[in-house]
């Protein structure tokens, strides 16, 4: 597969997980370890029945236990911190702090050894990371001293995946189908977790089991599956840079839905992340021609 092909596949997961805060909100009032459960469980399902039909069940076998722990601690502590942290505090203010993961991802792939960090790459990075802050910061004026759990485990959210991203690197040669297990392993270690420490609550009605499934067929289903091939064969820089796009996405969703108030920020944090993605495309551009 081609470099460029792969990024593009990588990209349609920042798509899905602009939809993660609206299908969160829509899931309430289920709790965080709960909707874990269920979510992974039909990532887990779906992506079993697509690697045994591709006969992919094979490869499992020959996948260090490492890259599995590895796996399951990324997918299952990222989640299990962002349902959290969006129970905790405002949806678009969280959601968008958990972003911060892609600035992060362009200045940890600088240790990588088969990448090239170009100063386009970083100042894209710091110019995207403009942009969510324009957001972030419209509701300063609101600010609760209430919402800092919340708005601190979204931040555990951003170091958790991005970590997650960049030593994805590392295990390149291990197959995409390996999601499967990690879907699969953070469903089961949900479970025990969710009876220890919450009260079981169901989605409220046909709208909140519509979020639930949504969220297993999409942002947590579909979308690590499409990530693991970027971030292991395509531009991780340029793909960290795009991520911006997600935020603005996610919170144009909350404004269509009602959920978050539409203003000049959305505007401004868009030119900017557009801005920000275009310089790392073009640093990208030179480290290829180079």
């Amino acid at each position: 597969m081609s470099r460029n092909r792969a990024t593009a596949i990588g990209f349609v997961a920042v798509l899905l997980w602009a939809l993660l805060a609206l299908f969160t909100v829509g899931s309430a009032p289920v709790p965080p370890l709960q909707l874990n459960a269920m979510c992974f469980a039909i990532a887990g399902t779906l992506g079993l029945i697509w690697t045994g039909t591709s006969g992919g069940l094979l490869q499992l076998r020959n996948v260090p236990f490492k890259v599995y722990l590895f796996g399951t601690l990324g997918l299952f502590g990222y989640h299990a911190l962002y349902f959290s942290a969006l129970r905790l505090a405002p949806a678009a203010e969280a959601g968008l702090i958990a972003y911060l993961w892609p600035l992060l991802i362009v200045l940890m792939s600088g240790l990588l050894p088969s990448e090239q960090l170009r100063k386009g790459h970083i100042i894209g990075g710091l110019i995207g990371f403009a942009g969510a802050a324009v957001i972030v910061l419209r509701g300063a004026g609101d600010f609760s001293g209430d919402a800092l759990p919340g708005y601190g485990l979204a931040f555990l959210c951003a170091l958790t995946w991005s970590g997650y991203s960049v030593l994805s690197r590392s295990f390149g040669a291990v197959p995409t189908a390996s999601v499967t297990v990690f879907c699969v392993a953070s469903a089961i270690l949900s479970v025990p977790m969710h009876l220890a420490f919450e009260t079981t609550v169901w989605p409220a009605g046909l709208m909140g089991w519509m979020s639930c499934l949504a969220l297993g067929l999409g942002p947590v289903g579909l979308a690590f599956f499409v990530w693991d091939i970027g971030v292991k064969q395509g531009d991780i820089q340029l793909l960290g840079v795009a991520s911006y796009a997600a935020p603005v996405l996610s919170t144009g969703a909350l404004v269509l839905a009602g959920i978050a108030e539409p203003g000049w920020a959305l505007v401004l944090a868009t030119a900017l992340i557009t801005l920000g993605a275009a310089l790392a495309a073009r640093a990208s551009a030179k480290s290829r021609q180079a």
